[in-house]
């Protein structure tokens, strides 16, 4: 069924807190502000998605610095490769300061955290926002990080959504500790609170054990906005349970209606709303006032990419040293099978190469990774650019777009001034803010 010809899109900012963007050549743009160990460089770029009306702003994190590929760092630091990684927390906060409206999101792990201290962080941010805070919700990736935390190997990929599964029940626990309304601040009587409306947790799940109850009276939202990324089996099974807001990565409008009508079929079946949940796929856009100018564009920021960029971050992400192949040799059944990484990566490289047995070159050609093609790009005029945007959003296979920058701050500038009033004039988006929360403005039911 077709959705709401009403309907507006989603849109949300993908940045990182690094010296690069999502494409890491970004960093070498004659464009890019170099400030990205400066708050203000952060707080601008959410007051200009502010202005955009952006629904949300999130920040991708990794817990290591990458150092697959030969087994090192170097090529990592020399080259830029997300070689920088700053902590989320004050970040986020510094640009809930610069903002009133925008939602804020951050990524935390549910392999090396623990579920009170995302609970508590989460719900505190919920509060300092004012009912804006999202949390994206990842599994970590490699062995790196696995070692930045005193384990020798990343757990395997399936095992990681056990975790996942059981660090979600004890966290929503958490937040539900206390009920609405709890708070009392009764000075006359000298009551704080009431404590019949503060439970216990007592989760003994398999890999977690929390007392409770959280030290924090419950977030604005019910529950923080859920952000989820999970494309392989096991990942959808878990997005479906969980997640509200699924950003995934896909070539095609087909592959990714494909996706959301799956997506929509397992929220169902696990007794959700599948309206509960929204599909958002990441596009990189390079707008021009004419289609001269965007195809200038783009060529230069092409340019930008080298052969390090991806074969470190296919490393990263695949949990391998792609180092030890010559870039032409297909990868046995053997070495595909030891890559503890992201499994809905390693299908689609599968899928896209035509072959089960993938060379390094198949997977820098299939994957995209560290290159402008590992998300679609969305290119030309404000016109032309909506034309795309409207003809993914009208095939249903999407809820909207979670736009990763190709330059820093000037490609949420660019899609700011040139793109959203073209898609505003269409309908396609909002004029404004409603009133309330991040949950609001998104139409989710606060739980």
């Amino acid at each position: 069924m077709a959705d709401s010809p009403d309907k507006k899109m989603v849109l949300v900012a993908f940045l990182q807190a690094s010296n690069c963007s999502n494409y890491t050549g970004s960093w070498r743009h004659p464009e890019t502000d170099p400030g990205f160990l400066d708050l203000e460089f952060y707080q601008n770029i959410a007051a200009t998605l502010e202005r955009g009306k952006f629904h949300l702003a999130f920040i991708d994190d990794r817990l290591a610095m990458p150092s697959r590929f030969g087994d090192s760092f170097e090529e990592a630091v020399e080259h830029g490769v997300r070689a920088v990684k700053l902590d989320l927390v004050p970040i986020i906060t510094a640009m809930g300061l610069a903002t009133k409206r925008l939602g804020l999101g951050a990524t935390y792990s549910t392999t090396y955290f623990s579920p009170f201290h995302v609970a508590r962080l989460f719900a505190s941010l919920d509060h300092f926002t004012m009912g804006r805070a999202a949390w994206n919700v990842v599994t970590s990736l490699n062995d790196s990080e696995a070692q930045n935390f005193g384990v020798p190997e990343h757990l395997e990929h399936d095992d990681r959504y056990d975790v996942a599964d059981d660090f979600m029940e004890a966290t929503s626990e958490l937040w539900d500790s206390w009920e609405d309304g709890a708070v009392v601040l009764d000075k006359q009587t000298g009551r704080f609170a009431d404590s019949d409306k503060v439970h216990r947790v007592d989760h003994a799940g398999k890999w977690f054990q929390v007392r409770g109850p959280l030290t924090v009276p419950r977030p604005p939202q019910g529950h923080p906005v859920l952000v989820q990324a999970g494309q392989s089996e096991r990942g959808r099974e878990f997005a479906a349970r969980w997640a509200e807001l699924l950003f995934v990565i896909y070539p095609t409008s087909e592959a990714c209606k494909a996706y959301r009508d799956d997506l929509q079929r397992r929220a169902r079946l696990a007794g959700r709303d599948p309206d509960s949940v929204r599909v958002a796929p990441a596009v990189y856009v390079v707008v021009g006032e004419t289609a001269e100018e965007a195809e200038q564009k783009l060529q230069q920021i092409e340019d930008l990419a080298n052969l390090t960029d991806s074969l470190t971050l296919l490393s990263e992400v695949f949990n391998y040293d792609f180092s030890q192949h010559p870039v032409d040799e297909p990868l046995s059944d053997e070495i595909l099978a030891s890559m503890t990484g992201l499994r809905g990566f390693l299908d689609r490289v599968i899928e896209l190469s035509g072959t089960s047995n993938p060379s390094v070159n198949d997977f820098i050609t299939s994957s995209g990774r560290g290159t402008l093609r590992e998300f679609p790009v969305f290119t030309g005029t404000p016109t032309q650019v909506a034309d795309q945007m409207e003809s993914w959003f009208h095939a249903d296979a999407c809820d909207g777009f979670v736009l990763a920058a190709t330059h820093m701050p000037g490609a949420y500038e660019d899609f700011v001034n040139l793109v959203v009033p073209e898609l505003q004039r269409r309908g396609l988006f909002r004029d404004d803010y409603v009133d309330g929360t991040l949950r609001d403005n998104l139409g989710f039911i606060r739980p």
